[in-house]
């Protein structure tokens, strides 16, 4: 479970400017709707609600250069954001952030790594978030954060946290690959990032990819790692409320896998989940959703009669 449980301090980042549905900015309230701080408090955790932090909106911000679109605005909420995760880091706290889209992750990372810049990172997502401005072919922002913590993009958001990279390229791992751009494939192929795609699940089960995983993200010393959670990572069936479904993702079960393995690792010192779109959900399943894998990562199991 999560290390000695520590209090964990929830922030919530209602961004929604790294991409173009509307609605993702509601996933922070969402997900403490569907009860995130009584399944944790449930569990023996502290929690500490530090609320949202105040994002631009779609109504005032300006969209400026197409290839980054919405650049300034999601720097200036990142920034905002680190500056809140690396208060709660210097407390020896565990941030728990609930996004808004991906591209919150470098404003996670940037507050995370201005305390202790030597990460692993362990990115859950259908898509592998790696590309710049030149390689993504629609401007959007949430499309680009591993690339941004990885030191590789506008310099405003590389920088962010005041500390760049954030987190190196040996020490990253991505999992759950389904839907990469061309560029961005070409670009990832040449890193020295780790990544296992669903076919790669598919032969060798999860448990296999996560042992590999905490090999490459531990290495050389490495005690900090942070979990960046996409809702997408999940099939839709299961989760259907995100702004980028691909088919083919993750079930039910292997999702919750994942988190309790993590927790038995011991490993995850940080962790922000994102892409929750209630309006695009079903009654708020993916939230709820959610909310059951935070419990798993915080060491929630089912205890067998007579044990």
């Amino acid at each position: 479970m999560l290390r000695a449980k520590p209090t964990i301090e929830l922030i919530g980042a209602p961004q929604d400017l790294g991409q173009v549905l509307r609605g993702v900015d509601m996933g922070p309230s969402a997900v403490r709707v569907a009860g995130v701080i009584p399944r944790l408090q449930s569990l023996g955790f502290e929690v500490i609600d530090r609320g949202n932090i105040d994002c631009a909106t779609m109504a005032t911000a300006e969209e400026g250069d197409p290839s980054a679109r919405f650049l300034g605005p999601v720097v200036r909420d990142s920034e905002a954001l680190a500056a809140v995760v690396e208060s709660a880091v210097r407390a020896g706290h565990f941030p728990l952030v609930i996004g808004g889209d991906h591209s919150i992750a470098v404003g996670t990372m940037g507050g995370v790594a201005a305390v202790e810049p030597r990460q692993g990172l362990l990115w859950i997502d259908a898509h592998a978030d790696y590309n710049t401005p030149q390689s993504s072919p629609s401007g959007n922002i949430h499309g680009m954060p591993v690339a941004a913590i990885l030191g590789h993009g506008p310099d405003s958001l590389v920088q962010v946290g005041g500390v760049s990279p954030k987190a190196l390229d040996d020490h990253t791992v991505i999992i759950g690959l389904r839907s990469v751009d061309r560029g961005e494939a070409e670009r990832l192929n040449e890193s020295n990032i780790t990544f296992f795609t669903m076919h790669d699940i598919d032969l060798r089960g999860i448990q296999s990819v996560l042992e590999e995983s905490f090999s490459v993200l531990t290495a050389d010393g490495v005690d900090r790692v942070h979990l960046s959670f996409d809702a997408d990572a999940i099939d839709p069936r299961h989760a259907p409320g995100t702004g980028t479904p691909v088919v083919g993702g993750f079930t039910y079960r292997e999702s919750h896998l994942m988190m309790e393995l993590l927790a038995e690792a011991d490993i995850i010192t940080s962790a922000e989940f994102t892409e929750v779109n209630p309006v695009l959900d079903a009654q708020n399943q993916t939230a709820e959703l959610i909310v059951e894998l935070i419990g798993s990562l915080a060491g929630q199991r089912v205890v067998k009669p007579g044990t």
